[in-house]
């Protein structure tokens, strides 16, 4: 017997109902989920084009380097001034006299660089037989009081919305220019032009071959990233001790591309990472065994005799246990082949120098270099 019309109809009313409502369900679960997935794209995407840019402070001051930068130093104050070794380190250094400029740039903006300045980079870029620097300075500044101090001698002009300050150099016809990007950042350069820095377009290829040094770095509070202009060697190779002048390991400094510094205290201590890059496999090897013959040179000039006689013992003995410290080692990595040279600076190394000039002995033997590599020592990396 057939159903209820009526009821028939209820109840196709309720299933269609029902199916009405977990469509739309559906449909809102589709459009939160597409959301979402718009959301999720545009963080990922602002992540990655801003990322570098709201980073850490360290970051973010290396990434304003020049790249056509011949060389770029670093130094965290902030971090340095807490390591034992450093305070070593002031200790030994010569302390300067005071100067009466800098006391009334004190006395009248309130900022001291031993105490406020807490990072610092500086790149220095080659122009012919010129060098520009321009550097980045995180600090505690009253803006308002060095803005005040500045315009006393020096004058500002307003640029892009960016008050660029010039200030003269005593005793000369240059001038130094510098912004105020943040409160607590300053952009300093002695070239006429603060803005070439401030605006210039940079290629992705140049600013990811800085980046790679840079985070290799990472752990280090200071450090110094050369780009080879091929005139390395020859420096070194003129300030060199007559014993330990080589001009196959000149030759060799010549042939890399890429030359890092990096300190890192640890304790008492200050470890010292000099790092070669070069494309060629027997570059990287020759140079391992020119720096173990320089290392087992050296030791072999401290033991001689006529070396003894000459130099103060506990200098000596600084210099002994330097090279004891120091360990070279070949690293692959990839494109690049790279040469480690690691040591340690003491606090026994430091008094020593503060007694007797820090400069190895040209008594040490003028023969060639040895061919062969000492073995690794254990616990350097």
């Amino acid at each position: 017997m057939p159903g209820n019309p009526l009821r028939w109809d209820n109840r196709r009313y309720r299933t269609t109902n029902v199916n009405g409502a977990e469509a739309m369900k559906k449909r809102t679960w589709i459009g939160l989920a597409a959301a979402v997935v718009v959301l999720g794209a545009a963080v990922f995407w602002g992540y990655r084009k801003w990322g570098g840019r709201s980073g850490s402070a360290r970051d973010e001051a290396l990434s304003l380097m020049p790249t056509e930068a011949s060389a770029v130093i670093f130094a965290d104050f902030g971090e340095l001034r807490q390591a034992p070794f450093v305070a070593h380190l002031f200790a030994w250094a010569p302390k300067p006299q005071a100067d009466a400029d800098y006391a009334q740039f004190v006395t009248e903006t309130g900022f001291e660089y031993e105490r406020n300045l807490d990072r610092i980079a500086i790149a220095v870029e080659k122009r012919g037989e010129n060098s520009t620097l321009f550097a980045i300075l995180d600090g505690k500044f009253d803006r308002q009081k060095i803005s005040a101090y500045v315009l006393k001698d020096g004058s500002a002009v307003n640029t892009d919305g960016r008050e660029i300050f010039s200030v003269p150099v005593s005793g000369t016809a240059k001038n130094i220019s510098f912004a105020f990007l943040k409160n607590d950042r300053i952009a300093l350069t002695n070239d006429s032009n603060l803005a070439v820095f401030l605006d210039a377009k940079k290629r992705s290829e140049d600013v990811s071959e800085w980046r790679a040094r840079f985070e290799r770095l990472a752990g280090s509070p200071a450090f110094a990233v050369i780009r080879q202009d091929a005139a390395l060697g020859a420096a070194l190779a003129a300030q060199a001790p007559g014993g330990l002048r080589s001009p196959q390991l000149s030759t060799l400094l010549d042939q890399l591309q890429w030359i890092t510094l990096a300190g890192k205290p640890e304790n008492d201590r200050l470890r010292i990472v000099a790092e070669g890059e070069c494309t060629a496999e027997s570059t990287a090897r020759q140079l391992v065994d020119v720096l173990n013959g320089v290392v087992i040179l050296a030791e072999g000039g401290l033991n001689d005799a006529k070396t003894r006689q000459q130099l103060d013992p506990a200098m000596r003995e600084a210099y002994l246990e330097l090279l004891k410290s120091a360990d070279v080692s070949k690293l692959d990595r990839g494109n690049t082949k790279s040469v480690r040279l690691v040591f340690e600076i003491t606090p026994g190394f430091l008094e020593a120098a503060r007694k007797a000039p820090p400069v190895m002995p040209d008594s040490a033997p003028s023969k060639p270099l040895p061919g062969r590599a000492r073995a690794p020592r254990k616990g350097h990396t």
